[in-house]
C-alpha cells in the first residue's frame, strides 16, 4: 500500500495538486486494503503532498480496517456525527487545508460535492479522474494473481452452467444452480448480476434472465465473473441445445473470427481502437454489421468495467499490464445473438488470455 501511495503522492505533484479524496469502493481498497460497502456511509481515502494519509470510515468499520495494512491516520466516525467535520477537524489540527484538491468526479454526488467544497483553502477542487485511472490501468504481479484466479472460477462457473442447461431449465435455475456452485467453492461475490439468456432473448445483450424455459433449438448465453480477493472476471460463452440450422452456425462462426481476430490484434502500442476495428471487419463483412451493436470491450481490474473503454475511437497505446475483456457479439431482433468474451491480460511479449473454458460451437444434446 506504501508504494501505492507514494506513487499517487508523486502523481500529484507531477499535476500541481497537493492532495486528493478518494470516495469509491474501488480507490479505497486500492489504496488502503479495506473491501467495504458504504451504502449510504462515507468511507474515504485522503492523501496529500505534504505527507498526510488518512482513511475516513463508520466505527463500524473499525476492526477490518485493523486488519489491512494500512499504517496511517483513522478518522471514524458514529452515525450521529457528521464525517466531514472530523474531516475538517483533523486536516486543521494536522496543518492546513488542502488548496489544489483533486477529487473522483465520476464517483461523488453534488451534496458530497458540496462537503468537500468546505475542506479546501480557495472552495476549488479538481478532477482527478483520470490520474487515478493512469495509475490502476497498469497491474502488478499480486494483481495478475488475483484476475488469473478470478478467471478460473469464472471458466469453473461457465462449466457448471453447460453442465446443467437442458430442455425445460429454466433461466433463473441455471443461475441458482452456477451461484450455489461458487458459493460452495468460497466465492462471496459475483462481479455483477449473472446473465443466461436463452432462444431470441439472447438477441438482447444485457436482457434479464427469467423463469423461461430452454428450449431445444435455442442458443443460451451466459455472461457472468466472480469477484476473488477483491478483483474481477468477466466472461461470455453462448453454446446451443439439441440442434442449430445453419443460420445459428453461420452467426457463431463470425463472432468467434471476430474474437479471435481481435486477440491476434493486441500488441504493444497498437492504438485500442484498432482492436475493435479487428473485431468489426469480421462481422462487417459477413453482413451483419449493423448487429454488433457495442465496443470490443473494457478494461477491468477491481472494477468490471474500469479504464480503458476499448471503443474504436480510443487511439491510447495499449501497454504492458492493462487488463481488458475482447467480447464480440452478433445480436438480431426476433431471431436471437451470440456473444463470446475473454478477459486479456497485456505481456510484452503479447496478450495473455486468462479466461480459458472453450469457445467452438458446443452443442448439448
Amino acid at each position: 500500500m506504501n508504494q501505492r501511495l507514494d506513487q499517487l503522492t508523486e502523481a500529484l505533484k507531477k499535476h500541481d495538486l497537493d492532495s486528493m479524496l478518494m470516495t469509491s469502493k474501488a480507490n479505497v481498497f486500492y489504496y488502503s486494503g479495506l473491501y467495504a460497502e458504504a451504502h449510504e456511509r462515507l468511507i474515504a481515502v485522503y492523501v496529500d503532498t505534504y505527507g498526510r494519509k488518512a482513511i475516513v470510515a463508520p466505527a463500524l468499520e473499525m476492526e477490518d480496517i485493523r486488519r489491512t495494512a494500512w499504517q496511517d491516520d483513522i478518522i471514524t466516525y458514529f452515525d450521529h456525527e457528521d464525517p466531514w467535520d472530523k474531516i475538517k477537524v483533523w486536516l486543521t489540527s494536522t496543518g492546513e487545508l488542502p488548496k489544489q484538491l483533486a477529487i473522483e468526479e465520476d464517483h461523488l454526488n453534488v451534496s458530497r460535492y458540496q462537503n468537500v467544497l468546505n475542506l479546501t483553502q480557495t472552495s476549488d477542487v479538481h478532477h482527478g479522474q483520470n490520474l487515478l485511472n493512469q495509475i490502476r490501468v497498469i497491474k502488478d504481479e499480486s494483481e495478475l494473481k488475483a484476475l488469473q484466479e478470478a478467471a478460473r472460477y469464472a471458466d469453473f462457473a461457465i462449466e457448471t452452467a453447460v453442465h446443467h442447461i437442458q430442455p425445460g431449465k429454466t433461466e433463473l435455475e441455471i443461475i441458482a444452480e452456477v451461484e450455489y456452485a461458487l458459493k460452495q467453492k468460497g466465492i462471496r461475490d459475483m462481479s455483477f448480476s449473472t446473465l443466461v439468456l436463452s432462444g431470441e432473448k439472447t438477441a438482447s445483450p444485457h436482457g434479464t434472465p427469467s423463469t423461461k424455459p430452454i428450449e431445444n433449438g435455442d442458443f443460451i448465453l451466459m455472461d457472468l465473473g466472480v469477484v476473488y480477493e477483491g478483483y474481477c472476471s468477466d466472461i461470455t460463452r453462448t453454446v446451443a441445445v439439441g440442434h442449430v440450422n445453419e443460420e445459428q452456425r453461420t452467426v457463431y462462426e463470425t463472432v468467434l473470427e471476430a474474437e479471435k481476430n481481435a486477440i491476434a490484434a493486441c500488441d504493444i502500442s497498437t492504438p485500442l481502437g484498432n482492436i475493435d476495428d479487428a473485431a468489426r471487419s469480421v462481422i462487417d463483412q459477413a453482413g451483419y454489421g449493423d448487429f454488433f451493436t457495442h465496443r470490443i470491450g473494457h478494461g477491468m481490474g477491481i472494477d468490471v468495467h474500469e479504464f480503458p473503454s476499448m471503443s474504436s475511437n480510443n487511439q491510447n497505446p495499449l501497454q504492458a499490464g492493462m487488463t481488458f475483456t475482447i467480447e464480440p457479439g452478433i445480436y438480431q431482433p426476433h431471431v436471437g445473438g451470440v456473444r463470446i468474451e475473454d478477459d486479456i491480460y497485456m505481456t510484452e511479449e503479447g496478450p495473455l488470455v486468462l479466461t480459458q473454458y472453450p469457445k467452438d460451437l458446443k452443442i448439448i444434446s
